[in-house]
């Protein structure tokens, strides 16, 4: 294994973790794909199993020979920079989950209709811009049987690393793409999933919501279910061009559920079991 002890905070190959905000790992290849950081050896292993590459290591010095061993075996000529819990912490600003980093190429993102290939239950996110809703929502998408996940440019980044972390790494294993990416939001994108065939459903509060476990909104044999913003939800735009709009009946006086929780709601209902 290629352990490298740190010794420098100034070392470049340590920028990717010290000195580089999100948005710079996002382009830091341009125009080619860019870099995201993998927290925990259980994530950055699902992260290998679905073909990411890692760039290198950051590892607690003494999960070497631990928990991390068996990560940093499968690439013996990636460098594994290593040092104390403290001075870890000090270096990166936060402290690490599981003791351990691994700084990974992206991928090119794939095209909607590549996206949504073999699918009949996807989910639409519009401008869900809190990281952690982001992963929570992808993590219930995975373990609640909808085939894939499509994001507006509004929303938090997936390969964010709270995202990843709170995903437990889901956001590797489920397929998604940013549909502003190749078709533009909401007119085209929902144009083009209507035709391949789906209908779409707006999770939202107004006159004409159903209930979720509506029998012909259910029946439907491809669905995209479509959650809004934290706070202010769906755009008006959007609820217009959805096929459905429909609520989760709520009690006590309470009016909804933060995004990610009434996602999993959703989708358990509206997931083909």
């Amino acid at each position: 294994m290629s352990i490298i002890p740190i010794t420098d905070f100034d070392d470049p190959q340590l920028d990717i973790y010290a000195r580089r905000s999100e948005g710079q790992l996002l382009h830091f290849y341009e125009p080619k794909e860019g870099i995201f950081i993998a927290e925990s050896p259980r994530v950055i292993q699902t992260a290998f199993d679905e073909g990411y590459e890692p760039i290198s290591f950051l590892v607690e010095e003494r999960h070497v020979k631990t928990q991390a061993k068996h990560i940093l075996e499968q690439y013996p000529d990636i460098p594994a920079y290593t040092a104390s819990y403290d001075v870890l912490k000090k270096l990166t600003g936060f402290v690490m989950a599981r003791g351990m980093l691994c700084a990974m190429h992206r991928k090119k993102l794939p095209s909607l209709t590549d996206v949504c290939k073999n699918t009949n239950r996807i989910v639409i996110l519009e401008n869900v811009m809190n990281p952690t809703n982001v992963g929570a929502i992808f993590r219930s998408a995975a373990a609640l049987n909808m085939d894939a996940i499509l994001l507006t440019k509004g929303c938090s980044d997936p390969l964010y690393r709270r995202s990843v972390r709170v995903s437990m790494g889901t956001v590797f294993q489920i397929p998604w793409t940013f549909v502003d990416h190749t078709v533009s939001w909401p007119e085209n994108s929902i144009r083009q999933l209507k035709e391949l065939g789906y209908k779409t459903v707006a999770m939202a509060l107004t006159d004409r919501s159903v209930s979720i476990d509506n029998q012909k909104l259910i029946s439907e044999d491809k669905l995209a279910v479509v959650l809004g913003t934290e706070g202010d939800g769906l755009n008006d735009a959007t609820i217009s061009l959805c096929d459905y709009t429909a609520k989760i009946p709520m009690a006590h006086g309470v009016d909804s559920l933060n995004v990610a929780a009434a996602s999993a709601v959703a989708f358990w209902q509206l997931s083909k079991r």
